[in-house]
């Protein structure tokens, strides 16, 4: 296999989690994007990804004892983690010129290869002060700013990678539509090319032949938009001008996600539900759909990777092999999960001071503190989860996950878990963890016992947390939405939540969470350690080797970017 191919595909994204201790991310976005990558690195796949470099980063998450969300930067300095990219580019920001420099990371393979992503950069000294900080914060700020942080990803990105690599990018991925300015960046390249001088729609459908497209958020709320006032004033004026000879606003207003539909030749959702979702919601557009998934090597604590390296010798170049977990012996499965358990039970103590007992059967619920993933659905009915913990078998409760600075609706939802805690902790011990992270993530996804997930339906377009879970032999309890809705098979590799309708009532799903637990959940944890143990298994051979990055990524060669045969497949 070669070395650092020449990328030939580009992957944009406004996120992207590279390690933990460069916090460019925020969560499942920026997660699957780094996942994604470190698999197209272990396949050798030709591409080259772009990000910004958010020197404050997210934010950090402080909890006070009442459950009270406070924020402070996470700063770092890209000088001393990065390489600095000799070439600069310019974007023009409401009638100014914006200096934006890149800052280099490599991913480097199982086998070798490498892919490079490129971190922009307005910190500059030739940039005023406001210019200077647009790169400060991830989804920080107002529209105005947001916009500007589009410009810099989409059409910066694309006038960088014109420069690194003149004429050799072939396919540009958007993983969202934050970056959908980069087709603008193509149109006025091809204009520049063509001897007319004149948008045609030829020019259009050259672009959609470059162009993949893959959408995340299955309600409209979630889609950026911007008023058209606004666009007009912080675009440059020759992309407003091409905005409208293609006929690219919604409705009055610069609809990123609409941009990017419209400009793409191959679309697609997260998982098969969502992908419908998504239809429904865009009609006149042609969406397919390829499931996430997690780097299975990321992902795996330390104890099942060895468990994995012993059993399953090929796993980690070709993660379909982790099939072959069904005949891993059981008490050897149980071994390393208590060693994943013991080790997360160790930095809760070491962090919070909260001794866990690693014989209570524990569920971990750590997910982006957004109302409708309802953190708090399982005290929806306390003095019955006491009953349960009381009667049934003990019960310990590990959360996690940070509400947007912005959100009161998901800074209550962390309220109400912390205050519904404190109101079982006579029966029930809790911790949650502030400051969720990829770290943490790693912990407690290993580490616990069961992965509780509830979110509204149809609302969850994939989810990947329950993934990493199944990885390490931790079934899922959840919702049957996003990827639940392919990975689950009831008793088998864990457990549903209601039924698969789209439309039930919530009374249903309250009912079937208690019922479940009660009845089959934990009488088999406590009552059946083998059968349990079974249902751990069968959630790393059947959920874990098709739930992974290098599944999906090939997805990606074979139907979105038509290069299936130009790198090393796992056979």
């Amino acid at each position: 296999m070669k070395k650092s191919n020449s990328p030939r595909i580009s992957y944009f994204s406004m996120e992207i989690a590279l390690e933990p201790d460069i916090p460019t991310y925020s969560g499942g976005l920026g997660i699957l994007a780094g996942d994604t990558l470190r698999s197209a690195a272990d396949l050798g796949v030709p591409l080259v990804a772009v990000t910004l470099a958010y020197r404050k980063g997210y934010f950090r998450q402080i909890l006070d004892q009442a459950g009270n969300q406070f924020e402070e930067p996470q700063e770092w300095s890209p000088e001393n983690q990065l390489t600095a990219a000799k070439i600069q580019v310019m974007v023009e920001i409401e009638g100014r010129p914006v200096a934006v420099r890149s800052w280099k990371y490599t991913i480097t393979g199982v086998s070798g290869d490498t892919i490079p992503v490129y971190l922009l950069d307005t910190d500059l000294p030739e940039n005023s002060e406001y210019d200077r900080h647009l790169t400060d914060s991830l989804y920080g700020g107002d529209q105005r700013y947001r916009l500007a942080q589009e410009i810099i990803l989409g059409f910066g990105g694309f006038r960088l990678l014109d420069k690194l690599y003149p004429g050799q990018i072939e396919t540009y991925h958007m993983n969202e539509g934050h970056s959908a300015l980069l087709s603008l960046g193509l149109l006025e390249r091809r204009l520049d090319q063509s001897f007319a001088g004149r948008l045609k729609q030829l020019d259009i459908d050259g672009i959609r032949e470059m162009c993949i497209f893959t959408t995340h958020t299955p309600v409209p709320a979630g889609h950026d938009q911007f008023p058209r006032s606004l666009a007009v004033q912080v675009l440059a004026r020759d992309l407003v001008s091409l905005l409208d000879e293609a006929e690219a606003w919604e409705r009055d207003a610069l609809n990123m996600t609409y941009l990017a539909l419209r400009f793409s030749g191959y679309v697609n959702g997260v998982a098969m539900r969502h992908g419908e979702v998504s239809r429904g919601m865009f009609p006149s557009y042609d969406i397919s759909a390829i499931t996430n998934g997690v780097h299975a090597l990321t992902w795996t604590s330390p104890s099942f990777n060895e468990l994995f390296n012993s059993y399953i010798p090929d796993w980690r170049t070709d993660n379909n092999y982790l099939r072959y977990a069904i005949s891993i012996p059981l008490p050897a499965i149980r071994q390393a999960h208590a060693e994943a358990k013991t080790e997360l039970f160790e930095e809760i103590g070491r962090s919070f001071g909260v001794q866990l007992d690693p014989k209570v059967f524990t569920i971990g619920f750590a997910r982006r503190a957004s109302t409708y993933k309802r953190a708090d659905l399982l005290f929806e009915n306390p003095e019955r989860l006491r009953k349960i913990a009381r009667d049934v078998g003990p019960i310990q409760l590990v959360y996690g996950g940070k509400a947007h600075p912005h959100d009161e609706g998901g800074k209550n939802l962390i309220r109400r878990v912390v205050g519904s805690s404190s109101g079982l902790s006579d029966v029930i011990r809790t911790v949650y963890v502030q400051n969720y992270d990829m770290r943490w993530g790693k912990l407690i996804t290993s580490g616990v016992d069961l992965w509780l997930n509830n979110p509204m339906r149809p609302q969850e377009a994939s989810g990947t947390s329950g993934m990493k879970a199944a990885l390490n032999g931790v079934p899922s309890f959840s919702v049957v939405d996003g990827w639940w809705a392919e990975g689950h098979i009831e008793g088998v590799t864990g457990w549903s939540i209601g039924s698969s309708e789209l439309a039930e009532d919530p009374s249903v799903e309250i009912a079937a969470l208690y019922d479940k637990l009660e009845r089959e959940i934990i009488p088999m944890f406590y009552g059946r350690p083998n059968r349990y143990t079974e249902v751990m298994r069968f959630a790393i051979a059947l959920n874990g080797s098709f739930f992974n990055t290098q599944r999906m990524v090939l997805q990606y060669l074979s139907n979105a970017y038509k290069m299936q045969r130009d790198v090393a497949v796992p056979v």
